[in-house]
């Protein structure tokens, strides 16, 4: 077997495309920050032929700030635990409507799409109004078990202006007990 430092790392770039991959079929959700930008977003998408792709605005998810030869950093949960599983460069392309590469994402992404108010004439709005993007691994893995970073990634919420419920007034209970009893 050969263990020289360049079939170490074929079989590691290996193993880590394995990951990558699988993660992203498994996972319905995974998040992409975009190039230049603060935060990252939760996004659903589908795994097609050796990339994520997804579709957005137009009345689908907003793609904020991912744009065409741009570049993502995509981090992937893991589908039992829901925490950070893997993380990746990627490559941002959007698909032309109509195109082969088009037609076989929005296959694959028409099956991940939950309530779509026109089931039968998705793809044709998606072509009108949407942006159909593939995200392509532009590199190793920058995270994977045993190699995550100790920084949290979690965002300070956005501010707002609602706020929780006030404690329920102490005589509800009773009042709620005695309409069952009667």
């Amino acid at each position: 077997m050969d263990r020289t430092p360049a079939a170490a790392a074929t079989a590691d770039d290996f193993l880590d495309r394995a990951l990558l991959e699988e993660a992203a079929k498994k996972s319905g959700l995974l998040w992409v920050r975009a190039d230049g930008q603060e935060h990252g977003r939760a996004l659903w998408h589908a795994w097609y032929d050796g990339a994520v792709v997804v579709v957005g605005d137009g009345g689908e998810q907003p793609l904020h700030g991912l744009t065409a030869g741009g570049g993502a950093v995509v981090t992937v949960r893991s589908k039992d635990k829901g925490g950070r599983l893997t993380g990746w460069p990627a490559r941002v392309t959007e698909l032309a409507p109509g195109g082969e590469a088009w037609l076989g994402a929005v296959e694959e992404l028409k099956g991940k799409r939950l309530n779509a108010p026109d089931t039968d004439t998705i793809a044709d709005r998606w072509a009108r109004e949407c942006r159909v993007l593939r995200l392509e691994p532009a590199g190793g893995l920058a995270e994977r078990p045993g190699a995550m970073p100790d920084a949290s990634h979690a965002a300070v919420p956005m501010p707002t202006t609602a706020t929780t419920r006030l404690p329920i007034p102490a005589g509800l209970p009773k009042l709620l007990l005695k309409r069952r009893k009667g």
